[in-house]
């Protein structure tokens, strides 16, 4: 019961810098200097992700990979400079990050409409809740007012953002040191019900889990069976690509908490989630009421979004995302 109580009072003060953050954001923030921002970037979200569904997922992922290195600073858009790579090379991005062009899309409309006035980093958190809505029917209002960063580092998202194979203690730390609660955590983790992952990040538990068992024994066999199908290569190459839930894989809903309790969670941090009881029962009761979850998922993504933002006069408004003035 002590330790419980040392987490909660850790989650607490780690929490104190975000509610900061949030009081320096307001929605409706564009009212008065950009009244069409919102729908600019929707129109540009809707007409991508009727395209191709994968976006929305990459959409979200892009504003959680901005989020957690730097906080929400739009970091994670910025082209690497001679001498200078940036966020977007490190290997938790590069090849697999999706999104950027509908980013620009609507950064061009708006600088038309409203020059130097709507940051990078509120169109991304504008387009993340856009593909939310779009796919899974989950609306909210974004708290804006961010700033865009100036400085984006190669090496900066590696020990930032949680690889595919943290358990769930890992994952606990990794939120907590972003003000993010156990529940947040959990309720996030719910966005891997949409998009997809290359083999390389989940084959160790089908080929070389550990010593005594080459295939992962958490996982459903017959799962399993079906992933090595489309993941015949122990050594990922060629390296294809699945789908995050399989049930329904471009719709943003509980049934990514259905599969974990089912034994169908495709990466480690994913099953991982069904090791801990206090995460198992956030899973159950996910499981049961996908309304509850969309809720949480509207409430974690707000204070997801407001971890460490630029405000008032720090950083700056790009004119284009992927460069600084």
């Amino acid at each position: 019961m002590k330790f419980l109580g040392s987490i909660f009072c850790l989650i607490y003060f780690l929490a104190m810098p975000i509610s900061i953050s949030l009081a320096s954001l307001q929605v409706g923030f564009y009212q008065q200097t950009c009244p069409s921002a919102e729908a600019i970037v929707r129109k540009a979200v809707n007409k991508a992700v009727s395209l191709n569904p994968g976006l929305g997922a990459g959409l979200i992922r892009l504003h959680f990979h901005d989020c957690f290195v730097r906080g929400c600073d739009a970091s994670v858009l910025l082209d690497s400079t001679p001498g200078n790579p940036s966020e977007k090379e490190n290997p938790a991005n590069s090849g697999s990050l999706r999104g950027f062009e509908v980013i620009d899309a609507a950064k061009a409309e708006i600088e038309a409409a409203c020059p130097q006035t709507v940051s990078c980093a509120d169109i991304l958190a504008f387009a993340a809740r856009d593909s939310a809505f779009k796919l899974g029917g989950i609306n909210y209002k974004v708290p804006s007012g961010r700033r865009d960063g100036r400085v984006s580092l190669k090496d900066e998202p590696t020990g930032n953002l949680p690889p595919p194979f943290f358990n769930v203690l890992q994952l606990q730390d990794n939120f907590a040191k972003k003000g993010l609660s156990l529940e947040d955590m959990v309720t996030l983790s719910g966005a891997h019900s949409i998009g997809v992952s290359h083999c390389s990040s989940f084959s160790n538990r089908l080929y070389s889990f550990n010593a005594a068992s080459p295939q992962d024994p958490s996982m459903d066999p017959k799962f399993a069976s079906d992933l090595k199908t489309k993941c015949p290569s122990p050594t990922n190459d060629p390296n294809p690509i699945v789908a995050l839930d399989v049930l329904t894989p471009n719709r943003l809903d509980n049934k990514y908490y259905q599969n974990l309790q089912n034994s169908r969670g495709l990466l480690t941090s994913d099953q991982t989630l069904m090791t801990s009881s206090s995460t198992a029962s956030v899973v159950q009761n996910f499981a049961r009421q996908g309304g509850v979850w969309a809720n949480r998922f509207s409430e974690a993504m707000v204070r997801m979004g407001s971890i460490e933002v630029l405000g008032g006069t720090e950083g700056e408004i790009r004119k284009n995302c992927r460069v600084i003035n």
